[in-house]
């Protein structure tokens, strides 16, 4: 045991020190501060630019000193602005879950809605919407939280339980296969309880009805859950480098994993249940994360939560933009990108099946 803890500490080393190999500090505050400022800037377009175009002075007006009577000042105060602020919070969601995941796994290929969780939580809510109408938008989190557990409990375990164990690419046709699955389920109890355009409309992911009240409701899930994740993110850190290597630095890889499954849930469930089945979201900024400041989880988790962020705002907006007055999902603007850079990441690690 000692030989083996000896032959660990270069690992160990690394780790603490954050350099190297490991982490690049100097280039995640760059690209930090980038992200902020490009984030403030996507905001400023997103609440100024829209079906109705609407002078930045106006803008500063209706933020600062809001007038109730002032249409202009109504349509900023209640729709733009709990929209890009919602947007924001799913972003830095699905990305943080999405670095968890592939942290925990070391499978480069995961995301929330690759391994099945948006099908999960999207066959819970077709269940709601069907049997449970009107319910309060604080029991519809829970239940997509459910639904994304479960999804994802299966997932791993029909991958672990196959000669060889988890793989990349073994996870990834699990999680797409039950992911068809639940999507038929949840489309056959939309056309039977005639819930198709409720549904339609979560599964095409976007965000024209946030609300105030859906912020306060997720805001402090969202909250505690980020938190926990980068509480945790040394600790993934340790097990990214292999779970043999984890155990030998003396990490409970057990109770890591039950708690980064917890915060995966909780963001992302929270997330798909406001916008809808947003995917490629966690593939994409995690990965190019990674590329940008090493592979140190201290720093990839609060990076890839404000690129997260500014992804989702920008989608949003061109969303909304690119042929008014009609919207494009938010799913489907990530997805031009999203498809592509899976594909190339499936052809990379294809020799892992």
């Amino acid at each position: 045991m000692t030989k083996k803890t000896d032959q660990l500490t270069p690992e160990r080393d690394r780790m603490e020190e954050g350099g190297g190999l490991y982490a690049r500090p100097p280039i995640a505050i760059l690209v930090m501060a980038g992200g902020l400022i490009a984030l403030l800037f996507g905001i400023v377009l997103s609440v100024t630019f829209g079906a109705k175009d609407i002078h930045f002075l106006t803008v500063w007006d209706a933020v600062f000193h809001y007038d109730s009577s002032l249409k202009e000042h109504q349509i900023i105060h209640e729709l733009r602005l709990p929209r890009v602020l919602g947007c924001m919070l799913v972003g830095s969601s699905l990305a943080v879950a999405g670095a968890i995941m592939q942290g925990m796994t070391r499978n480069p290929l995961a995301d929330s809605g690759l391994l099945g969780l948006n099908s999960g939580a999207g066959f819970a809510l077709a269940i709601i919407f069907a049997f449970f109408p009107g319910m309060d938008y604080k029991y519809l989190i829970l239940y997509s939280f459910l639904g994304a557990a479960l999804s994802t409990a299966f997932v791993y375990g029909v991958s672990a339980s196959v000669k060889g164990g988890l793989s990349p690419m073994r996870l990834v046709l699990a999680g797409v296969t039950l992911s068809t699955l639940l999507t038929a389920l949840s489309e056959g109890i939309a056309l039977y309880y005639h819930i198709g355009q409720d549904l339609a409309f979560w599964y095409a992911g976007g965000a024209a009805g946030m609300r105030w009240m859906h912020l306060k409701i997720m805001f402090p899930w969202i909250v505690v859950a980020l938190i926990g994740a980068f509480i945790l993110s040394r600790s993934i850190s340790l097990l990214s480098l292999g779970e043999e290597v984890a155990r030998g630095l003396g990490l409970r890889t057990g109770l890591v994993k039950l708690l980064g499954g917890l915060i995966v849930v909780i963001l992302a469930g929270t997330a798909v249940s406001v916008v809808g089945a947003v995917s490629f979201v966690g593939l994409l900024v995690p990965h190019l994360t990674r590329r940008l400041v090493g592979v140190d989880y201290r720093w990839i988790i609060p990076t890839s939560a404000v690129l997260g962020a500014v992804l989702v705002v920008l989608a949003d907006l061109a969303a909304r933009t690119v042929h008014p007055p009609f919207e494009t999902p938010i799913g489907a603007m990530i997805a031009i990108i999203g498809v592509p850079f899976f594909l190339y990441l499936a052809n990379r690690e294809g020799g892992e099946l």
